[in-house]
């Protein structure tokens, strides 16, 4: 059973601006990935997930797509586990303009994941 728990959550303000300074990102539209790698005591893996006051200008509409976000990685966050040495953050953005359903979200996820798990093992090889 895949969870989401309150550990597994990205909080700390300090790493999300860190993040955005010297993370490294992945993109499969509309969701974009960016990621850094840590040091956690309790987890893995830590994420985070926001949608732009820009495009969705109702609390409602944002948080829908947050949920959205969420639960796709919740799924699919098993991907990671047997694929990827380390600790990380993750931060993922939602770029489309539209309200995302379901679907297209867990597609997005799926290859976003994968992508990031392609990149790091290439990386890794690569030092």
């Amino acid at each position: 059973m895949a969870s989401f728990s309150k550990k597994e959550k990205l909080k700390s303000k300090k790493l999300i601006e860190q993040l955005f300074v010297e993370g490294k990102s992945v993109k499969a539209f509309p969701i974009r990935l960016l990621y850094t790698k840590c040091e956690f005591d309790d987890v893995q893996f830590k994420a985070g997930v926001t949608a732009p006051k820009k495009k969705f200008k109702n609390a409602v509409d944002r948080n829908r797509v947050k949920r959205l976000l969420r639960e796709s990685y919740r799924l699919n966050k098993h991907l990671l586990f047997n694929n990827v040495e380390g600790n990380f953050a993750f931060l993922f953005l939602y770029l489309g303009n539209t309200m995302p359903n379901a679907k297209e979200v867990d597609k997005a996820m799926t290859k976003l994941l994968e992508a990031f798990i392609k990149k790091e093992s290439h990386e890794k090889s690569d030092q």
